[in-house]
């Protein structure tokens, strides 16, 4: 009787739990589904923004460089890329400008303008896309010509990570480069100056070409137009093709001035380039700074530098035995001036007396 009474009064207890969980079940859904929705919408904007097809630029936002985009390019993102909205699940039906509103309202995303607003002399329109921005007072989506920039930290890929350990063991192979057998020096040596060679031979030819493009048609043209730019993306550094011109077209009284220019520098350097003797010299001179670079070691250092102190202990002694001769010699003189003079003395008084 007691075990049957026990256990009625467990199923009791349970029954009663469970008609409070089920009680407590809508009220507590609530700040869950919240909770769910902010972080769907956080793994969407990771999404859109890890994307290559949305075309984004980096600029300057009080004086913090950000990512941004323009609002009508996001428009037509999502119209090509639907089922990026099937990431948030209840909300997937919503349209690209609502979707925007809700970012901006997670703080996800901050609308920006321009802060030069004004058509720089000798350009049409403004830029495309602006170089610094500003935070636009209304937080609201819209396409035209409006920017919006991603504000939380983009997650770093594995590539990365593993980079910034790889940056100290490179820095430690740089440091030890004298002590590298010389076939290594050499490898090293041919493929650094490879790629400085092919740096400066692209930068050569995008400017030969941009001369004549501009002399002949009137037209700039520069190939890898973000190749020396200081704020660009890996994509965008190494862009072959070059932008839209968007500048008046130059008069051609200055193309004739610049082309005649042109010709002059090139015969000048044509007259002054050196014979074959002064290459061989120099050739010969570079030879032997390369050729002692490649040889140095440590052994050579520590001999060169024993070698350099038993010279100098020699200079020392040598010093030392000089001085020390000169002051015996000084005081023998001394020494038998004052002989003579006390023999003059005694030999005056002799005589007077």
């Amino acid at each position: 009787m007691k075990k049957s009474g026990g256990a009625e009064k467990r199923k009791a207890r349970r029954s009663s739990a469970s008609v409070q969980n089920v009680s407590r079940d809508p009220d507590s859904d609530t700040p869950r589904k919240q909770a769910v929705k902010k972080d769907v919408f956080q793994l969407f904007a990771e999404k859109v923004r890890d994307h290559k097809d949305l075309v984004s630029r980096w600029a300057v936002l009080q004086e913090t460089r950000v990512e941004y985009f323009r609002g009508k390019d996001f428009v037509s993102f999502m119209k090509n890329h639907p089922e990026l909205k099937e990431t948030l699940e209840s909300d997937q039906n919503l349209e690209a400008e609502d979707i925007a509103d809700i970012l901006l309202q997670k703080n996800l995303l901050v609308r920006c303008d321009r802060v030069v607003k004004t058509v720089r002399p000798g350009k049409k329109k403004l830029s495309t896309w602006p170089a610094h921005l500003e935070i636009f007072p209304e937080q609201m989506f819209s396409e035209n010509d409006a920017f919006f920039a991603w504000t939380f930290v983009k997650r770093r890929p594995l590539w990365q990570t593993l980079l910034s350990f790889i940056w100290p063991v490179l820095t430690l192979a740089i440091c030890l480069f004298p002590v590298y057998p010389h076939r290594c020096k050499l490898l090293i040596l041919y493929c650094c100056a490879g790629v400085l060679l092919l740096i400066l031979s692209l930068l050569l030819l995008r400017a030969a070409i941009f001369g004549a493009a501009w002399i002949i048609l009137g037209k700039r043209v520069w190939f890898f137009p973000n190749i020396l730019a200081e704020e660009a993306t890996l994509r965008e550094l190494f862009r072959f093709w070059p932008k839209k011109d968007e500048e008046e077209r130059p008069k051609w009284t200055a193309r004739l001035f610049y082309a005649i220019v042109a010709m002059l520098v090139i015969l000048l350097l044509r007259h002054h380039a050196p014979n074959e003797a002064a290459r061989a010299r120099y050739q010969k001179r570079m030879s032997n700074i390369i050729d002692d670079v490649l040889e140095w070691s440590p052994t050579l250092a520590l001999s060169g530098m024993m070698e350099k102190q038993t010279v100098f202990n020699a200079t020392e002694n040598n010093k030392f035995s000089n001085e020390s001769n000169a002051t015996s010699q000084s005081e023998t003189v001394t020494s038998a001036d004052q002989t003579e003079s006390l023999e003059e003395s005694d030999q005056y008084e002799n005589d007077s007396i």
